[in-house]
C-alpha cells in the first residue's frame, strides 16, 4: 500500500464502471486520484464520497475527444496535488454491428473516444510523468488481443491505442517510463449498455449475462497489481490469457471459436 501513498492517479471515464472503480481503488491505497468523465454532477458524487473516507480527490468535466479539455484534466491534477505519476486512459466506447451494416460514423466516434482520447491525455501528461518516471495504463480489452466480430470498431480502436502505447514505451526506455496495456475480459459496467448500434444509438440492455462477468472492484484490484509491479501485459482471467496463448499457436482456430461464441449471443447480428 505504502508505493501508491501521496502519488496522483488521473482516471479518465472515472464517473462510472472500471473508472469509478479505479478510482476508489487507488484513493483507498493512499493515492491523490483525479477524476475525468463528462458527468460532473456523478464525478461530484464519487470525490465527495472518496473524501468522506478520508481519501484525497479533485475532478474535472472532460470530454476526451477534446485537446483542450484533456490539457484542463492534466492541469487540474498539477494544480491540486503537483504533478501526475499515474495515467489511467480507461474512457472507452463500444459497439455491436456488422460491419456490412454499419455507419462508418460509429466507427469515427470509437477512434475519436478510444484512440485519440488516450493520445489527448497522454500528450499533456507525459512530462510529469517522465519526471518521476511514473506510469502509463491503457484500458484495452481482450477485443484488442484478436479481432472480436461485431465489433470492428471497437478492436480496430483497442489495436490502436496498443500500437500507440508500445511505441511510446520503447521511445521513452531510457527515461524510465512505464507503460502498462490491461485487457479485462467481459466485465459488469455500463460499457455495454452505452455500446453503439449499427445507426449510432445505444445498445441499451446488455446480450450477455452480468453474473458471470468480473466486477469492475476485481478489474481495478488486478490493475493496482499490475502497476504496482510495473507490468507491461496485464491479462485477467482465462479469456485474456487463453487468448493471448492460442494466437500464437492456433490463431484460425481462435478465430472460429471468437465467432461460436459472438454467434451465441441474444440477438447476435451475425449467424
Amino acid at each position: 500500500m505504502n508505493y501508491f501513498n501521496g502519488k496522483t492517479v488521473v482516471v479518465t471515464g472515472a464517473s462510472s464502471g472500471i473508472g469509478e472503480a479505479l478510482a476508489r481503488e487507488f484513493a483507498a491505497l493512499g493515492a491523490n486520484v483525479v477524476l475525468g468523465a463528462r458527468s460532473i454532477q456523478k464525478l461530484q458524487l464519487i470525490a465527495g464520497e472518496i473524501r468522506e473516507k478520508g481519501g484525497r480527490a479533485a475532478y474535472c468535466g472532460v470530454d476526451v475527444t477534446q485537446e483542450a479539455e484533456c490539457r484542463e484534466l492534466i492541469d487540474t491534477a498539477v494544480r491540486e496535488f503537483g504533478g501526475v505519476d499515474i495515467l489511467i486512459c480507461n474512457a472507452g466506447l463500444s459497439m455491436r454491428a456488422l460491419f456490412d451494416d454499419v455507419d462508418l460514423q460509429v466507427l469515427h466516434r470509437l477512434m475519436d473516444v478510444n484512440f485519440w482520447g488516450t493520445v489527448n491525455c497522454c500528450k499533456y501528461a507525459l512530462p510529469y510523468l517522465q519526471r518521476v518516471r511514473g506510469s502509463i495504463v491503457g484500458i484495452s480489452s481482450v477485443a484488442g488481443l484478436h479481432g472480436l466480430p461485431g465489433r470492428t470498431g471497437y478492436s480496430a480502436s483497442k489495436y490502436a491505442m496498443t500500437g500507440f502505447l508500445e511505441t511510446l514505451r520503447i521511445e521513452n526506455l531510457k527515461k524510465g517510463l512505464h507503460v502498462m496495456i490491461a485487457c479485462p475480459g467481459f466485465t459488469a459496467s455500463n460499457v455495454r449498455f452505452a455500446a453503439l448500434t449499427a445507426d449510432g444509438s445505444q445498445q441499451g440492455e446488455t446480450p450477455r449475462d452480468e453474473a458471470k462477468m468480473m466486477t469492475p472492484a476485481e478489474v481495478a484490484r488486478i490493475v493496482a497489481r499490475g502497476v504496482r509491479h510495473r507490468k507491461r501485459l496485464c491479462l485477467m482471467e482465462i479469456e485474456g490469457r487463453a487468448t493471448h496463448f492460442v494466437k500464437k499457436f492456433a490463431p484460425a482456430f481462435l478465430d472460429r471459436m471468437f465467432y461460436w461464441v459472438m454467434a451465441k449471443e441474444p440477438d447476435s447480428p451475425f449467424k
